[in-house]
């Protein structure tokens, strides 16, 4: 094994590391240790809840179900490591666990409570442990569009020209709406914002967010603001429905987020959600990501054949009836009636597998489609069984091809009609306006249907006839006629009249795009033999986009939509929170590892590499990596790694993570491998007395949802303060 690289820190003049296994060479740094650091002979006995992995020559050790050290050995075919002279192997796939291995989590929370923070829409959902098979969805709120009968809100967040906190969701853009056009410039108003988290390559603590108005504000201010209104909403509804739960640590909370979103936004979402005072940055455990497509598998795993739309048998129904009140004391007789009823609040799940999940075989696979407001998230999983868990079978892939695209491509329809210049004016000047606008396309969108032959009106609101007569010179429909836009009329009363045909091909690209997506996917080897596809998200309530995936892949596999399938995601993270064990393995993203010192081999490492350090020949900048991209990683599997202080009294040390979108990579300096993160190791001070040497084990674990880093000193047995840092780069 090689010696990771010292990192250059601005607060530390010499940040030095060197490893313990004995095979390794010693690092840069080794003229500050006497001497070559033999392996420890003896081990302390590790937690019991963490598992480790043993490969030959390292320190490195996996417990058994029963808390007993077994060696683990590399299945085969696994991943080598790409130099002969590092002993640590990356990690490899555990074998599936028995399955008396696997319990449901114990409950340590009386409540858990998921908010699914979308692009477009929001919401919140809870759950009692005491009786996890009902799922309890957020009261009704006010307002609400014609068309759209779900219990989430408009991800819209309104605060006012001091850039206190005003409103959110349907209060929010309403009130915006109201208000008069010159004093709406003042107000900051945020809608969309999500998808700025996903496309911003930089994404830092810094990030700011730009308001309609064009006024820009910190991205994690907007973000805690709309955290904390669901917070503060759930926390009140859990006051009155259940008076003596404790106010703090009582609840879990859980976020969701796209499964393609990388390491920096996920950090920045548990940032946020620290900043709101969901929990506390020192009970971390208290919060859970969990990534959409996931939840949403989860929750399928429950349905019933009843709670299914499949599309090649029937056409699809979407929303719910009124709201009605939770009913915490449910009798048993009850329990049936209210399962099939679509009109509470209150859904219960199956205690055990829905009824679609007892009739599939242990290895079925699937593919779960989630198309949202601003990505489309594809995860394919496959049922294990007795035990009921899931396995993740290839990498989480998707794209920004959500429901908003069909938005961006009406605006570039108004753009072609009335003049960009004249829209990204109105835009500015009457900002109250043009999301009335953005609201009357929206209701129509939701209607758009492959078999619709009537056209579809879109009101334009009184004041952009008005402003472009001003602008212009020219009244809305002179411009409509001299745009020679096919199938798109002007309304004696008002409206754009658009034609079935016109609606169609403002869905076209972003439709292509998920098509292809998903024809892409199932050509991949991993992706054989798919029995069902599962669509989800509020796109997926869209006839259009239905149509065109049942057109697409009926004939491969059963296309089926989960009923009220905008909420799915919700239900499935709220299960989620209850048992995060419940998906067993997943695939790694990218590949990690960090930049080591090697032996240089003559004829095998490059010249460039090469560096002559105490009369030995080293070769820098060699990338070692901990798990390479789309490799299956068991939850709960570590990889470790044992570091020595370079200076006795050193308190602090920095290793720099690398990432790499391919698993070819043999140097941090080749092309795609970038630096994403440093892991801080903070060290107590040793009494007096204590040995100069020092071994510290660090365990990174990359089958959960979050990479996640923890370390302890080995003399003193006592956890040393791990943290990993992807927002500072």
């Amino acid at each position: 094994m090689g010696s990771p690289h010292p990192s250059e820190h601005p607060n530390l003049p010499s940040v030095g590391l060197k490893p313990f296994p004995v095979s390794c060479p010693q690092s840069l740094m080794e003229s500050l240790i006497p001497s070559p650091l033999p392996f420890p002979c003896s081990h302390r006995e590790e937690e019991p809840t963490m598992a480790m992995l043993l490969e030959p020559g390292m320190q490195n050790l996996r417990l058994g179900a029963n808390g007993e050290r077994c060696p683990t050995p590399s299945p085969p075919g696994s991943p080598g490591t790409p130099h002969d002279s590092c002993s640590i192997a990356p990690l490899t796939p555990s074998q599936s666990p028995r399955s008396e291995a696997r319990s449901q989590q114990t409950a340590s929370f009386a409540v858990v409570v998921a908010i699914d923070f979308g692009t477009t829409s929001s919401g919140y959902a809870f759950s009692f442990s005491s009786d996890p098979e009902a799922i309890h969805m957020m009261r009704k709120w006010e307002g609400g569009d014609p068309g759209v009968a779900n219990q989430k809100t408009p991800t819209s967040l309104l605060l006012t020209p001091d850039g206190a906190f005003h409103s959110f969701g349907y209060t929010a853009r309403d009130y915006y709406h109201d208000l008069d056009p010159e004093e709406a410039r003042e107000w900051l108003y945020f809608e969309k914002f999500k998808m700025k988290i996903h496309s911003t390559s930089d994404l830092s603590m810094n990030t700011e967010l730009e308001a309609v108005n064009g006024k820009k504000m910190p991205a994690l201010e907007v973000f805690a603001h709309a955290l904390r209104f669901f917070q503060q909403h759930a926390v009140q509804e859990l006051r009155d429905q259940c008076p003596a739960l404790p106010e703090r640590d009582a609840i879990r909370w859980v976020i969701t987020v796209p499964a393609i979103w990388k390491q920096p936004a996920k950090q920045f979402m548990r940032e946020a959600a620290y900043r709101a005072g969901l929990v506390s940055p020192e009970s971390p455990e208290q919060l859970l990501i969990a990534l959409e497509p996931e939840a949403a598998s989860i929750y399928c795993r429950k349905l019933r054949l009843h709670q299914l739309i499949d599309l090649s048998c029937k056409a699809a129904g979407t929303g719910l009836a009124p709201e009605h009140p939770i009913d915490s004391s449910f009798r048993q007789g009850d329990r049936e009636q209210l399962r099939r009823s679509r009109h509470s609040r209150t859904f219960l799940v199956e205690s055990g597998m829905g009824e679609l999940w007892s009739e599939m075989q242990a290895g079925d696979r699937y593919i779960v489609a989630d198309c949202g407001g601003g990505t489309v998230d594809l995860t394919v999983h496959q049922i294990e069984k007795p035990q009921g868990t899931l396995k993740e079978l290839y990498k989480a892939s998707g794209g920004p091809y959500g429901a908003v695209g069909v938005d961006l491509a009406f605006e570039q329809l108004l753009c072609h009609i009335f003049g960009a210049d004249f829209i990204s004016t109105f835009k500015a000047k009457r900002p109250a306006a043009w999301v009335d606008l953005t609201i009357a396309f929206e209701a129509r969108k939701r209607a758009a249907a492959p078999t619709r032959a009537s056209a579809l009106n879109i009101s334009l609101p009184f004041s952009f006839i008005d402003f472009y007569r001003k602008h212009r010179g020219q009244n809305v429909e002179t411009a409509l006629k001299r745009s020679n836009v096919n199938f798109v009329k002007w309304s004696s009363q008002g409206m754009l009249r658009m034609s079935p045909e016109a609606m169609s091909e403002l869905f076209q690209p972003t439709i292509s795009q998920i098509i292809k997506h998903i024809a892409d996917l199932l050509k991949k080897p991993e992706v054989q033999g798919i029995k069902f596809l599962f669509l989800v998200g509020g796109f997926a309530e869209s006839p259009m986009l239905q149509g065109a995936v049942q057109a697409a892949f009926g004939a491969a596999c059963r296309v089926l939509v989960p009923q009220d399938v905008g909420l799915t995601i919700l239900k499935g993270a709220v299960l989620f929170g209850l048992d995060p064990t419940i998906v067993r393995v997943r695939r790694s993203p990218l590949s990690y590892g960090v930049g080591v010192l090697n032996k240089f081999v003559e004829g095998k490492h490059p010249r460039e590499k090469l560096l002559v350090k105490g009369g030995r020949a080293w070769c820098t900048d060699v990338f070692e990596r901990f798990v390479a991209v789309d490799q299956s990683v068991a939850l709960g599997e570590v990889v470790q790694r044992s570091y020595c202080p370079a200076r006795p009294g050193q308190r602090r040390t920095i290793i720099n993570v690398y990432c790499s979108a391919s698993d070819d990579a043999l140097y941090i300096t080749d092309p795609g491998v970038r630096k994403c993160g440093t892991v801080s190791l903070e060290l107590d001070e040793l009494g007096r007395g204590a040995g100069a040497r020092r071994e510290i084990r660090a365990s990174m674990q990359f089958g959960d949802t979050e990479i996640k880093v923890t370390a302890m000193d080995i003399s003193t047995a006592k956890t040393v303060r791990a943290t990993i840092d992807f927002l500072s780069n």
